[in-house]
């Protein structure tokens, strides 16, 4: 005869809480629509490839309210796109030219871990490693951020600084440049959130072209000189942000 286990006295180093919700959640999905998970195993045929931070508040698919198999993700700390990065690299390469994606998005957000500790002064892990470009780019303009009143005022330019870097690396990517040069429909955006509101905003400009790309004016303009965008379709969210948060 089986014994009864008392769900309160299970090992703490259980993963089965976990499990438990996966199967309630797919009992869920398949309650609301029986084919879902058919339809998850034919194929997936993603428009758009997201590029974004590995923080466990900024989920691809639940900020853009999309399900699974619309949007093929990669992510790491601080958004960084790595010309040296093999994996970056290979999702790229796998979104571009087998996927056939329509939209990368460079996502950031504001408040994020790794641009803090890039902007601060320790100097010990591997972690450093892979934050040296913001680091250096911090440094060469110290002065211009120094100026912004407060931490969170330069935290959050340099959270909006590096999209606009990691846009530009994705642009300057061969995989890219022979995409746009055959002439997919292939567009480049990069894009903010906040985790204090849950809104997304467009830093524009969106790149479809080599010409496009090679107008934007150097990281460094873009740092002592930055542009407010001021989009219709984004001034809820522009409006949201201007209200002040402790994130930014």
């Amino acid at each position: 005869m089986a014994s009864f286990v008392d769900p309160t006295r299970l090992d703490p180093r259980s993963l089965d809480p976990l499990l438990d919700r996966n199967v309630a959640w797919a009992q869920a999905k398949t309650r609301d629509d029986p084919t879902y998970f058919q339809r998850m195993a034919e194929t997936q045929t993603p428009r758009y490839l997201w590029i974004g931070c590995s923080d466990s508040r900024v989920t691809a698919n639940d900020v853009l309210d999309l399900d699974p198999g619309e949007v093929f993700v990669h992510r790491n700390i601080a958004n960084v796109a790595h010309t040296s990065d093999m994996n970056l690299l290979a999702v790229l390469e796998y979104a571009v030219a087998v996927l056939k994606v329509e939209h990368i998005i460079v996502c950031g957000h504001y408040g994020c871990g790794g641009i803090e500790r890039a902007l601060g002064e320790e100097r010990t892990a591997l972690v450093d490693y892979w934050l040296q470009p913001i680091v250096m780019l911090y440094r060469k303009h110290r002065a211009v951020f120094d100026a912004l009143p407060g931490p969170q005022a330069r935290l959050g330019r340099m959270c909006e600084i590096n999209i606009e870097m990691q846009v530009r690396r994705v642009a300057a990517t061969p995989l890219v440049e022979n995409a746009w040069v055959r002439g997919a429909a292939l567009q480049i955006h990069g894009w903010i959130y906040g985790t204090h509101h849950g809104l997304l905003r467009d830093l524009g400009p969106t790149l479809s072209s080599l010409a496009e790309r090679d107008a934007l004016p150097s990281i460094d303009e873009r740092v002592l000189h930055p542009v407010e965008p001021r989009s219709s379709l984004r001034r809820h969210a522009i409006e949201a942000f201007a209200a002040g948060s402790p994130s930014f």
